[in-house]
């Protein structure tokens, strides 16, 4: 009967799937594992101190604003363009 084959597909596949073997024949208790390289921890790292930082410095922002207003805020048209040479140089590298 087909139904005693699929058993015994069955059986057969029940038995091997319990021994849990990599290929180079070290057995393994169904844990994965998870080893990250130290770049990967600096990133971590480095990126968790980045979220920590506020997205608006607030005493910046106030200390502009009121030199708006007043009339005495200046920017430096050569600073501008050197941020934005900065920027798309590094977008290159990117």
């Amino acid at each position: 009967m087909r139904i005693n084959r699929l058993n015994n597909i069955f059986q057969i596949y029940n038995k091997n799937s319990k021994t849990n073997k990599t290929s180079d024949g070290r057995k393994t208790d169904g844990k994965d594992e998870i080893k990250l390289s130290e770049k990967a921890i600096e990133f971590q790292y480095a990126l968790k101190k980045v979220r920590e930082v506020e997205d608006i410095r607030k005493d910046k922002v106030e200390r502009i604003k009121s030199q708006v207003q007043s009339g005495t805020y200046y920017v430096d048209g050569k600073k501008i363009v050197e941020k934005i040479l900065e920027d798309l140089s590094f977008n290159k590298k990117i």
